[in-house]
C-alpha cells in the first residue's frame, strides 16, 4: 500500500543552518559473528570506517565474550574513537556489533549513541539501527504510560523496550514481536550472547547485506564495508527477512506477510558509496546512467562537463559520454576539512564553500560549463558554486541535477528540510533558474531515474521504489505525523525533540 500526502509540512528534524544544503543519512550498521580469537570488534571497526559516509559525528561498538558484553560509544569519527589502539583488549570477543551516525535533534549526546544495550531476563542485547520509525512517538507514549523509563531520545530505544516487554519465551521471537509493532524504514543488527540477528523492514527501504569472512558471518549496511573487512558478499538480506546466526549457522525467517520491495532511490542518487552494490545494482553504474539520461533530456551546447565532487562525478562522466562534451575536473574538493573546524561568524560560514570546493580556473576560464550535481535541496550551496565558477571565468553555466526535483520531506532516515525549505517545492523552474543564477537548469525526470535503475517506467499504482521525496507517494503511513497534525497526544514541539537512528 502506498500513502500519498498532499502537503507534508510538519517534520521531526531540527532546524538547520540556513546555508546547510547537504542531505544526510542517519546511520551505518555492521556486525560480525564467529570471528577468530578476540578480533570481532577490530573487524567491525574496519566496517564502520568504510561506512563513515553514512554518519560522521558519533560511533559505537559492542562486543560479547563469554556472555559478557563490552561497549564503547564516542562522539567523533571512527578513526578517532577506534583507530589508535588494539581493540581486542578493550572490546574482546568473537561477536560484535557497531554503529556510526549523524546527530539530529538532541545532538551527539552519549546517551543517544548506538549500539543501544540492555540487560534482559534472557541476557544482554545490543541493537544497532539504521532508519527511522514513523510510529516512534506513538509507541514511546504508550510505553511511558505503562511505566517504561527511557534513557535516550532515540527511536532505537523503543525497540529494546518492545523486546523486553514481549511475553514470548525465546529472544528471537521477542525480537520478531517487536518488529511487528514498529513502522517505517529500518535495517537492524542485534547481538545477544548466543546469537546475531539481522532484520530489514518489509519494504526494504534501508539496505542490509550478508557476507562471509572465513568461517565468520558479517552483516553490514553496504557491500563496501564487506570489501574493507576482506569479507565475501553472500546476498542482500531480503525485505521483511529476519536472519538468525548462531553456532548452528544461519537461519532465514519470513515472519510477516509478503509485500513488494520498495528500496530507497536516494541510496543510489547520493547516500551509498559508488563502489557499493545495493539490491543487485552497482551504485556507480546507476549514477552514470543518470548522467546519460540527463544528457538526453537536457542537452546543451557547451565546452566542458564539470561535476560537483564527489557525489556528482559518476553522473558527470555519464553526461560527458552521452553528449560527447569533454569531462573536466573544474571544481577541486578539499578532503582535509576536519569536523571540528570552527566557522564562528556568518561571513565565515558563507566562505566555507570556497574551502570545501575550489574552482579550477585553467578548466573554467572562457568556457561554457555544464555543472552536474547529484541533487538540489535548498539551492544555497548551488548558487555559491555557480558564483565561484563564474568568478573563475566561465562564460556560461548550465546546471543539471542527476535526480528529479525534491518536493517532499523524508521520514525514513534522511535528514531532509521541511517542505517550505525545499527549493523545487516553492519555486517555478524559471524562478529556480533565476535564483541559482544559471543560464539553464535541468532535472532528471522521475521516469529517467527509473530508467537509470533499469526498471522501466514508474507504475503509479505500484511504484517499484521508495520515491516520495519526488512524488509525495509515501510507502507507509506516518502515524506520528498524523497524530501531530491532528493535535492528539503529541505536539510538533514533541516531534522536534526526537532523534532518529
Amino acid at each position: 500500500m502506498s500513502h500519498r500526502l498532499a502537503d507534508p509540512v510538519i517534520h521531526h528534524w531540527p532546524e538547520r543552518e540556513s546555508d546547510d544544503d547537504q542531505l544526510r543519512l542517519e546511520c551505518g550498521v555492521c556486525g560480525v559473528w564467529g570471528a577468530p580469537g578476540n578480533e570481532a570488534s577490530s573487524i567491525v571497526a574496519l566496517g564502520l570506517h568504510a561506512l563513515q559516509h553514512r554518519g560522521q559525528e558519533a560511533c559505537g561498538i559492542a562486543s560479547v565474550a563469554d556472555t559478557h558484553f563490552h561497549t564503547e560509544r564516542h562522539v567523533g569519527l571512527v578513526g578517532e574513537a577506534f583507530g589508535s589502539t588494539d581493540l581486542t583488549g578493550r572490546l574482546p570477543g568473537s561477536a560484535s556489533v557497531g554503529h556510526t551516525r549523524y546527530s539530529t535533534s538532541g545532538g551527539s549526546f552519549l546517551r543517544n549513541i548506538q549500539p543501544m544495550f540492555a540487560d534482559l531476563d534472557t541476557g544482554g542485547i545490543a541493537v544497532a539501527h539504521n532508519g527511522n520509525l514513523t510510529n516512534f512517538l506513538f509507541l514511546r507514549n504508550q510505553l511511558v504510560a505503562e511505566g517504561a523509563i527511557f534513557q535516550s531520545t532515540s527511536d532505537s530505544e523503543v525497540i529494546l523496550h518492545l523486546i523486553a516487554r514481549s511475553r514470548k519465551a525465546r529472544v528471537v521471537d521477542r525480537f520478531i514481536d517487536a518488529l511487528a509493532r514498529i513502522e517505517g524504514g529500518y535495517a537492524l543488527v542485534a547481538q545477544t550472547p548466543k546469537k546475531m540477528i539481522g532484520a530489514r523492514d518489509p519494504l526494504g527501504i534501508r539496505p542490509l547485506v550478508l557476507g562471509r569472512l572465513g568461517d565468520a558471518w558479517v552483516l553490514a549496511s553496504e557491500t563496501c564495508a564487506l570489501d574493507t573487512m576482506g569479507a565475501t558478499f553472500v546476498r542482500d538480506v531480503e525485505h521483511g527477512e529476519v536472519v538468525v546466526i548462531d553456532e548452528d549457522g544461519l537461519r532465514s525467517l519470513k515472519p510477516f506477510p509478503a509485500r513488494a520491495a520498495r528500496p530507497c532511490l536516494f541510496e543510489y542518487v547520493y547516500f551509498a558509496r559508488p563502489d557499493s552494490v545495493v539490491n543487485g545494482r552497482s551504485v556507480y553504474e546507476v549514477r552514470k546512467r543518470m548522467g546519460h539520461g540527463l544528457a538526453r533530456e537536457h542537452a546543451i551546447d557547451a565546452d566542458v562537463v564539470v561535476p560537483v565532487p564527489d557525489s556528482g562525478v559518476p553522473a558527470a562522466l555519464g553526461y560527458s559520454q552521452a553528449s560527447g562534451i569533454p569531462y573536466e575536473m573544474g571544481i577541486i574538493r578539499s578532503h582535509y576539512l576536519g569536523r571540528t573546524f570552527i566557522q564562528p561568524s556568518q561571513g565565515a560560514r558563507q566562505k566555507g564553500v570556497r574551502m570545501k570546493h575550489s574552482p579550477n580556473r585553467s578548466v573554467l576560464e572562457g568556457k561554457r560549463v555544464v555543472l552536474i550535481d547529484d541533487s538540489i535541496v535548498r539551492g544555497t550551496t548551488s548558487v555559491k558554486l555557480v558564483r565561484a565558477v563564474r568568478a573563475a571565468g566561465a562564460t556560461e553555466v548550465h546546471l543539471r541535477s542527476a535526480s528529479p526535483p525534491i518536493l517532499y520531506p523524508d521520514f525514513y532516515g534522511i535528514d531532509m528540510p521541511e517542505r517550505e525549505q525545499l527549493l523545487a517545492a516553492n519555486k517555478t523552474p524559471e524562478e529556480m533558474r533565476a535564483l541559482l543564477e544559471v543560464d539553464s537548469l535541468g532535472f532528471l525526470s522521475v521516469d529517467g531515474l527509473y530508467a537509470a535503475m533499469e526498471a522501466g517506467p514508474r507504475d503509479p499504482a505500484n511504484p517499484q521504489f521508495t520515491d516520495h521525496y519526488f512524488t509525495g507517494d509515501y510507502p507507509t503511513r506516518l502515524l506520528d505525523r498524523e497524530i501531530a497534525e491532528g493535535g492528539r497526544d503529541a505536539s510538533p514541539r514533541q516531534l522536534s525533540l526526537l532523534v532518529s537512528a
